[in-house]
């Protein structure tokens, strides 16, 4: 691809990456791109403590614990981002990741406090939770919208300063049929069957992370949205 008919499609910093090397409009292209556009901080929710380890409500949580692991970095506590951080790279991407250690309902107090001190806005964070409407073995990316109920985001939206355009990676937990089971529920163990589910789209969604972080979310989704786990 020449550089200019970068000019003439909806910019990627996948197609500049291609012909940055060898065009300096398009190296310099890529830098803005990125600067406008990449995530920088990644998010995983989940209540502290061992007896919420495993849960479904930690999906979130288990996500940035795999990543992490998969990139070789070691997770810290660090008490002026109330939570456990580390930073890692990804394809080339610079970032920085939180298990926050409050519990559920008050995760925005570290979302914003990491937030606030790297000069992160929102539009750069992902946020990886539990979803309850996605079966398990599914994934879902997003970018904006609500809290739809889940409290992690219902804190953290204020926090942002009301700002809802941060990423989302939805983690299918499934349903329990009623909304008077939803608290039992999520705060308890899948199934054998369904934590190999869960730990499977982990994986696909780390797998699939690369093209979100290189502004092709349309691949990204694709990608994700087409696999389930058996």
């Amino acid at each position: 691809m020449d550089w200019m008919s970068l000019l003439l499609r909806p910019l990627k910093t996948a197609d500049l990456k291609a012909t940055a090397g060898t065009n300096p409009f398009a190296a310099a292209l890529t830098t803005a791109v990125f600067a406008l556009t990449a995530i920088r901080l990644i998010a995983g929710l989940g209540n502290p403590g061992s007896e919420y380890r495993g849960t479904r409500h930690n999906a979130g949580a288990d996500f940035v614990t795999a990543l992490a692991r998969q990139c070789g970095c070691s997770l810290q506590v660090e008490s002026r981002f109330y939570g456990l951080t580390g930073r890692l790279t990804l394809s080339g991407h610079d970032l920085r990741v939180l298990i926050p250690t409050t519990f559920m309902n008050r995760s925005g107090t570290a979302v914003a406090a990491m937030a606030g001190f790297f000069k992160i806005d929102p539009e750069h964070i992902l946020i990886a939770h539990d979803e309850l409407d996605i079966p398990p073995g599914c994934a879902r990316f997003k970018q904006g919208g609500g809290h739809g109920g889940h409290n992690g985001l219902r804190d953290i939206i204020p926090a942002l300063g009301n700002n809802q355009d941060f990423y989302r990676l939805r983690i299918g937990i499934g349903h329990p049929g009623h909304a008077s089971r939803v608290t039992g529920y999520v705060l308890g163990a899948p199934s054998p069957e369904d934590r190999e589910r869960i730990d499977a789209c982990i994986n696909e969604a780390i797998a699939a992370l690369p093209l979100l972080l290189d502004g092709d979310s349309t691949k990204a989704m694709t990608r994700l949205h087409s696999f389930t786990a058996a």
